[in-house]
């Protein structure tokens, strides 16, 4: 069974930093690309970073460009998302996903809630 479990959401005020992680299990996480999307409230689902396999090749929106970092580590199964210097407009549910939005997102996990807000 494909289990992918977002953690590290919270509350912070803006200019503060949250790190979001992903834990897998079920699939061959180090051959996977992955992903990270998020929700706002009344938003349609948006692509945030991509990750591939081997970590070589990162992929990023342009409103996480410079403020947010996707890393992965393989022997442990786990994604990350450093978002730093995090804006009111980043509050939203983020989700994991297997695969990317060039190929095909095979799954995604429950998401984790992030709000900015002063």
């Amino acid at each position: 069974e494909v289990q992918l479990e977002e953690s590290g959401g919270g509350e912070v005020q803006p200019g503060e930093s949250l790190r979001l992680s992903c834990a897998t299990s079920g699939f061959t996480f180090d051959r996977a690309d992955m992903t990270w999307l998020r929700q706002a409230p009344g938003k349609e689902l948006e692509w945030v970073s991509t990750i591939i396999a081997d970590g070589d090749l990162t992929y990023y929106a342009d409103s996480a460009k410079g403020r947010f970092t996707i890393s992965r580590d393989n022997a442990k199964n786990t994604l990350f998302l450093q978002m730093n210097s995090l804006k009111t407009e980043d509050t939203a549910v983020y989700y994991c996903a297997w695969g990317s939005i060039g190929g095909s997102l095979k799954q995604r996990g429950q998401g984790t809630q992030v709000t900015v807000s002063s």
